[in-house]
């Protein structure tokens, strides 16, 4: 739930920055939803990463993504969802790892 917070603060507040559009801020979406896969398969160990878990992360990016659209000093960015479909992907892709090391 902290992680669910974090994000959504860092994603809906002003930055002091300039929001780099490059690499640095996909890489921090991947890593962003990378990380809420494992919280969110993790801490309901009796319901699996399955599509209704991707589906419910992916719609939180998602409607990030529509609130920025409203927010002056932020923007809407399909690349953002994209970057976040890359973060539960490779974690689905991970996850025969994660399961042996249990």
């Amino acid at each position: 739930m902290s992680a669910l917070i974090a994000i959504t603060i860092l994603a809906t507040t002003p930055l002091k920055y300039p929001v780099v559009s490059g690499i640095n801020d996909k890489a921090n979406h991947i890593l962003a939803f990378f990380v809420l896969a494992i919280f969110a398969d993790f801490s309901f160990p009796e319901n699996k990463f399955n599509l209704s878990v991707f589906l419910s992360l992916l719609g939180y990016g998602i409607a990030i993504e529509l609130i920025q659209l409203y927010l002056p000093y932020r923007m809407f960015s399909l690349f953002d969802v994209g970057a976040d479909i890359i973060g539960l992907v490779l974690y689905r892709i991970c996850l025969p790892l994660f399961n042996r090391l249990e």
